[in-house]
């Protein structure tokens, strides 16, 4: 199983902090440091929500070897284009370590802040399969163009391409469409927090999918992002438990966190445990796992988790 960490620094990780849990993530050899893109959650209050694309730009003249990700970046934020755009830079910039992912977007107040349209589901979800085809030619080797209903792109070569292979990430907790369309585009299909229950069905269709989209089923990476909990023994995971429960921006008490990741299968409890329950999810195709780290930053916290995870 592949650990990576994915931070939500919207509610709460300046740039600085970001750039430590960077450098604590490749020096703990992790595969992936991740990082959400929203421009803000009104659900908390003063949300200091930086820049995803940017903030990545500077991890990857700051970091040398770990993959940098956005995890995911909403069709509703940007055209294509920017995304093009940014993602093969940032490619260049980190050596070929950038994967880029996409998703719907979800938070109709946060578009609203900033007087961004917020389609209905339908549009959203063709906005996305769009924009896949759309990326998929403008950072393809050869020049390929496209034309769709919402976005359109002429058959030319731009530049700068990456570096090699930029990997795709479709995410989101969709039953059917999102799936799907991890099958039909992408190299990674992303679950978001969903319950261990809830994803086979998910990898099945994404599976067929690819299938049907003419491509290798089993070159699908199946990922999930998820908060874990755990520590070497019941102490410390005590003692961890309440450190996620202070820093938890909705409020949750420490019973309420530990109650609704173990009923979902995740990662909680004791390392034994805690492991277990990472092997179950390995055992349904799940290859890579996203600890969701909601802040502030925690060196120890964060180190002694992947211990855990790991050992």
């Amino acid at each position: 199983m592949q650990l990576g960490i994915m931070t939500e620094p919207h509610v709460g990780m300046t740039y600085a902090e970001l750039l430590a849990a960077a450098r604590l993530a490749e020096d703990l050899g992790l595969e992936v440091f991740g990082r959400s893109d929203h421009l803000a959650f009104p659900r908390v209050g003063e949300p200091h929500a930086t820049e995803a694309f940017t903030t990545l730009a500077g991890l990857a003249r700051e970091t040398e070897r770990i993959h940098l990700m956005v995890l995911v970046s909403p069709v509703t934020f940007r055209h294509p284009a920017i995304i093009a755009k940014a993602a093969a830079t940032l490619d260049e910039m980190s050596g070929g370590r950038f994967i880029l992912g996409l998703g719907t977007g979800w938070m109709e107040e946060e578009h609203a802040s900033f007087g961004l349209p917020f389609p209905p589901w339908a549009e959203r979800y063709a906005r996305l399969e769009e924009a896949l085809q759309y990326l998929r030619a403008a950072l393809g080797k050869a020049p390929a163009g496209f034309s769709g209903e919402h976005y359109r792109l002429a058959a030319e070569t731009i530049r700068p391409l990456p570096t090699g292979f930029l990997p795709l990430v479709v995410g989101g907790t969709g039953a059917r469409r999102t799936p799907e369309l991890a099958g039909r585009y992408a190299e990674e299909y992303n679950a978001t927090f969903l319950s261990a229950a809830d994803l086979p069905p998910r990898i099945a269709a994404a599976r067929r999918a690819a299938a049907a989209a003419g491509r290798r089923p089993e070159d699908l990476l199946i990922s999930l992002m998820a908060p874990a909990v755990t520590g070497p023994d019941e102490a410390s995971y005590r003692r961890h438990l309440r450190a996620v429960a202070a820093a938890d921006p909705f409020g949750r008490a420490p019973e309420a966190i530990e109650t609704r990741l173990r009923e979902r299968g995740l990662p909680v409890g004791p390392a034994p445990e805690a492991r277990r329950a990472l092997g179950a999810l390995e055992a349904l195709g799940v290859s890579r796992f996203y600890v969701q780290h909601l802040g502030p930053f925690d060196e120890d916290l964060l180190a002694a988790t992947f211990s855990a995870l790991r050992d």
